[in-house]
């Protein structure tokens, strides 16, 4: 492994990290001071009061976001790879592979196969501090995997599949093996209202917005997010 490679591992772990601080609430403003005190960076990034406007993070988190992602890998975007690597550091007991990839397709809105930075910050400010409409929509883009404007019960089941692989066989309580299946089940009941095997945006904004289980179950998109 070349030495930017490992610089590369090394920055976007520690942005991973910055990331898992902002969702957990722990990046307080001293602890953000902190971090800018330590960054070698000295200029200003390019855009940045542009992504202030378009975000719903402050300057000095987009700088420390910045500085994890930009500094110690000068490319400035992040490959699919290193995307599955810092998942799985924060899930060692189990497979985030594939909960991984779908993220980062749904990360890479131009599908070029790498992610910005800009990539990265707007669909963060959506799902940490954006509104609850705004939050289902970008959950839609998720679950569909082939960008049809539709869910069906498959793309549902691949998902839901990935995310319980990722939590792991040390999930409390145990899940059967059928667990996802039926999960998927009794989303698609409540969801595909028109009976017609799909679900479309209208249909998924409506389901969820009405009903305390669904929403209490697409959180644990959010915990894992």
């Amino acid at each position: 492994m070349s030495g930017c490679s490992k610089r590369c591992k090394l920055g976007f772990v520690k942005f991973a990290q910055t990331i898992f601080k902002l969702i957990t609430g722990t990046l307080s403003k001293d602890k953000i001071e902190d971090e800018l005190e330590m960054t070698m960076v000295c200029h200003r990034p390019e855009g940045l009061e542009q992504l202030e406007a378009q975000t719903n993070f402050t300057k000095r988190e987009l700088q420390v976001l910045y500085r994890g992602f930009k500094n110690e890998c000068p490319s400035g975007v992040v490959n699919e790879e290193t995307f599955k690597q810092i998942y799985a550091q924060f899930f060692p007991h189990g497979d985030a592979s594939m909960y991984a990839h779908y993220l980062f397709h749904a990360f890479d809105t131009t599908q070029t196969g790498s992610v910005k930075f800009e990539d990265f910050v707007t669909a963060l400010s959506i799902l940490l501090r954006g509104t609850v409409h705004e939050k289902l929509r970008w959950t839609f883009n998720l679950y569909d995997i082939n960008k049809d404007g539709y869910i069906n019960k498959e793309e549902m089941m691949d998902i839901v599949k990935a995310i319980y692989d990722m939590m792991g066989k040390y999930t409390y309580p145990v899940l059967k093996e059928d667990t996802p299946r039926q999960h998927v089940d009794i989303f698609f009941q409540k969801m595909d209202k028109n009976k017609d095997g799909i679900v479309t945006l209208d249909e998924f904004l409506e389901s969820c917005q009405e009903d305390d289980n669904i929403m209490r179950s697409l959180q644990l998109f959010e915990n894992v997010m």
